[in-house]
């Protein structure tokens, strides 16, 4: 990688990993203050919590930014799948009233 001590490469790489981990949390904290907009508006709306048709979409969608951006799509499913499974139970304590 570089000449210079690979303890001071190691702590500089970790570094940056936490500042990218950081930024991730703070994004899903984002998207997830988005998500109970949707909750909130679907719950007034008697709208159902899940849309497997919109879900569908974002995951060919999530398959295909993946394999650009030279990651796993399978992860990248997984993690979608994992998401939105936290979200369709916020959009239901939702419109249960919770």
């Amino acid at each position: 990688m570089t000449d210079q001590d690979p303890r001071q490469t190691l702590l500089d790489l970790r570094a940056s990993i936490d500042n990218i981990d950081a930024a991730l949390v703070y994004m899903l904290a984002e998207r997830f203050r988005r998500t109970k907009q949707v909750g909130i508006l679907k719950a007034e709306h008697a709208m159902p919590a899940s849309d497997p048709a919109r879900e569908e979409q974002q995951v060919a969608r999530l398959r295909a930014l993946a394999e650009q951006a030279d990651l796993d799509p399978e992860f990248a499913e997984k993690w979608f799948n994992f998401v939105v499974a936290e979200v369709i139970r916020h959009h239901t304590a939702a419109a249960d009233g919770r």
